[in-house]
């Protein structure tokens, strides 16, 4: 049956999307972009410190191979170069929504790290179930440790991260009482952990089944990443000592950027640079994943679509220029383009919540993030 959310347009490429075979090109950095950065770079100054403090707390058979996967130090324990590192884009959410209802960053320091861990060991654990090798140009946990230890690390980070949590002391003049500020935020964290697990249960069951619909890769996609990054956003507006609706506010803008987020992910699991992204060119493709740009040009119905088909049939192997013809097959049948139009409304949206009236004390890092995150080449 052909479905078709929206109208599919026809093939069409832009600068930021027509690098080498089809692959997206770094974009050059804006005055907007640099305020982004320049956040980022802030809240992994403020984080970072906190985040390796908790991780050197866990038991040294299981802070080897988490301090690892952040890129801290080799499998040997010897400290890395930098470039292993993750791109700290949550805790900066986290501490920036603190801000941008007057709070403190340091109020919402725990939550920062707290969420930090969850999305880490989310990442542990998905490369393991998605046997992929490689992160942050190197080998990913399973890989170096093996899937046990891998498995493990994981479960601490996620354990770690609840520990941490349950260390916050907000603002003393917060509009929510201290011990039902910690309820509410342990209770946004679980949530938003249980549908992490929830979104990729439903990616994991997506592999076996030809019959994904648009409509269930949106909401598997909301669940898996953009629970976590609302939660992100709706604890530093909490703990920065928001009010009920400025935290409503912002876990909306949270959820809205969240989903655009994950489908920019899916068009660089496709056409992103791998000297850039740190994974094979083509990634998802070679692991037959039903990402959003995939089902978009599965579901077209449309010709251009028929060898995308025919591949996600068979299960051997793909060589290299198959791959490339998949990927092309993708953009002809539309799902590039629908999804750079669905990024770039959910964005808009996003952004309409942060400057809703009345007017948050501050946004302008928020809303350059905001850009940044479905402008990013990693």
């Amino acid at each position: 049956m052909t479905e078709r959310p929206v109208d599919v347009p026809a093939r069409s490429r832009t600068p930021e999307t027509d690098a080498g075979a089809g692959r997206v090109a770094p974009a050059q950095p804006t005055p907007a972009a640099q305020v982004a950065r320049q956040a980022v770079d802030s809240a992994r100054a403020l984080a970072e410190p906190a985040l390796r403090s908790a991780v050197d707390s866990m038991p040294a058979v299981l802070r080897h191979a988490s301090g690892y996967h952040f890129g801290w130090w080799d499998r040997h324990g010897i400290p890395a170069a930098h470039g292993h590192e993750g791109k700290s884009l949550r805790p900066a959410l986290v501490l920036l929504a603190a801000q941008a209802v007057g709070g403190a960053p340091a109020a919402a320091l725990p939550a920062a790290v707290a969420v930090e861990l969850v999305h880490n060991f989310s990442l542990v654990h998905d490369d393991v179930m998605d046997g992929d090798e490689t992160r942050r140009h190197r080998p990913t946990v399973w890989k170096e440790f093996g899937v046990a230890q891998a498995i493990l690390a994981g479960d601490a980070l996620l354990t770690l991260a609840f520990d941490t949590l349950g260390t916050l002391s907000g603002p003393a003049d917060s509009r929510v009482a201290g011990p039902t500020r910690a309820r509410l935020a342990q209770k946004m964290l679980s949530t938003a952990v249980g549908d992490l697990l929830h979104g990729q249960g439903e990616d994991l069951a997506f592999e076996s089944r030809d019959d994904v619909t648009t409509a269930e890769c949106l909401a598997m996609a909301r669940r898996k990443t953009g629970a976590l990054i609302e939660c992100a956003t709706g604890l530093g507006a909490l703990l920065g000592g928001g009010t009920a609706e400025q935290v409503a506010r912002l876990r909306g803008f949270g959820a809205d950027l969240g989903l655009a987020f994950q489908i920019t992910d899916d068009l660089l699991g496709i056409w992103g640079d791998p000297t850039i992204t740190g994974k094979p060119v083509y990634s998802d493709l070679r692991s037959r994943k039903k990402s959003l740009p995939v089902v978009v040009a599965l579901r077209s119905g449309v010709p251009a679509a028929r060898p995308l088909l025919e591949a996600y049939a068979k299960e051997e192997e793909l060589k290299e220029a198959e791959l490339e013809r998949l990927a092309a097959a993708v953009d002809a049948a539309g799902g590039r383009q629908w999804c750079v139009a669905q990024a770039s409304e959910l964005i808009s949206r996003a952004l309409d919540r942060l400057h809703d009236d009345p007017p948050l004390a501050r946004t302008l890092e928020l809303t350059a993030l905001a850009r940044l995150l479905t402008q990013r080449d990693r």
